[in-house]
């Protein structure tokens, strides 16, 4: 037992700045990105002159930076007359009337009205207001991916790659930003959208654990009070974040072992609050992405984990029972979840039925019913 030297009073904490360890802290130094960073400011550097940037398609694993460069470059922009940039997270803002509510409230400083305005007024007001003032805007579709699994893709870029022809002087910029590495993002478009977007692409690998102890340490010396955490245990963390290949794995994890060193009242972070704290830091990127999910996704996960391994025709019955929602819109859930890796749906041969779908969970039952 360590002796009362060692050990915090009530009102101490092992912490200097727990916020450096919250997912959306923006770093001053951003390392090993320097190569991703260029070619992005290759692609921005027109909208800096009062012209058109070039579109952007930035792809990587999830945890690998392609967020915080984007902000970082959006801060630059916002700094500078007559540019626009405006982030969209598309986890919550899913369709294209959506996003283009969430491009009116980033120009004019308050949220359209939530019924009563057609898209196309919204699309005008947008548009009228970037020729008016000889704006420039450059739009961050953060987790596209969202859109494609909404069926929204396709119509929401091409609306704001087109915006040029409907209203003339309207300058407009797209960076689209995705972690599913399954996703052909050019080829899942229609052929309208893909005959004008034409991307310069950036591709974010995930960190090496040299990299990760860099970025990591960074964040223990802005984060901890001097001495809390030693080499080893920062080494072990480098070591489970590799592992997952999220860097936002391994940043969680160090809040969270200092927590646990808190409770136990010691001024130093050892192996055992690492590997007491990674139990539930491993699982913080499908905590993040079981929080996105609407009500009737959340239901059907719970219904799968009732039906694991069962068809899909059973798995509806049950669902219907739950929800009273049709055989299309539940097809529709399914193929999301599976996307999303939620959910393993694999077609199996029936005796005298063809082929159907057999559905069950990614994750150990227990795992996602707690987080849900």
């Amino acid at each position: 037992m360590a002796d009362d030297g060692d050990m915090l009073s009530w009102d101490e904490s092992v912490f200097r700045d727990e916020g450096v360890f919250e997912v959306d802290y923006l770093p001053e130094t951003f390392h090993h990105r320097d190569d991703q960073l260029d070619g992005l400011q290759y692609a921005l550097r027109p909208a800096v002159r009062g012209s058109r940037p070039l579109n952007a398609m930035v792809r990587g694993p999830p945890g690998t930076g392609k967020t915080t460069a984007v902000q970082k470059l959006f801060g630059e922009l916002d700094a500078r007359r007559g540019v626009r940039a405006v982030r969209v997270n598309c986890q919550v803002d899913s369709t294209r009337y959506a996003v283009f509510s969430r491009l009116f409230e980033a120009i004019f400083e308050y949220e359209p009205p939530a019924s009563g305005i057609s898209f196309k007024s919204l699309f005008e007001q947008i548009t009228d207001h970037l020729t008016d003032e000889g704006e420039v805007l450059v739009v961050c579709l953060d987790d596209v991916n969202y859109l494609f699994y909404e069926g929204e893709a396709s119509e929401t870029l091409y609306s704001l790659l087109r915006a040029h022809e409907t209203h003339a002087g309207a300058k407009v910029g797209v960076i689209l930003v995705s972690s599913d590495l399954d996703l052909d993002v050019i080829a899942d478009l229609d052929n309208r959208v893909q005959s004008v977007f034409r991307p310069e692409e950036v591709y974010f690998p995930a960190y090496d654990e040299s990299e990760i102890v860099d970025i990591l340490r960074e964040r223990v010396d802005r984060g901890f009070r001097n001495d809390v955490l030693g080499p080893r245990p920062l080494d072990l963390v480098a070591e489970l974040t590799a592992e997952t290949g999220d860097l936002r794995v391994g940043i969680d994890l160090l809040r969270r072992a200092g927590l646990h060193a808190e409770a136990r009242g010691s001024r130093t972070v050892e192996i055992e609050d690492v590997e007491s704290a990674y139990e539930k830091a491993k699982h913080v990127h499908l905590s993040r992405r079981l929080g996105e999910l609407t009500d009737p996704e959340r239901e059907l996960l719970r219904v799968i984990a009732d039906h694991d391994g069962e068809r899909a025709g059973t798995v509806y019955e049950a669902f219907h029972d739950e929800t009273d929602l049709g055989y299309t819109r539940y097809s529709e859930l399914v193929n999301k979840l599976d996307q999303l890796d939620l959910v393993d749906a694999s077609y199996t041969s029936v005796e005298g039925r063809g082929r159907s779908r057999e559905l069950s969970l990614a994750h150990d039952a227990d795992v996602i019913l707690n987080r849900l």
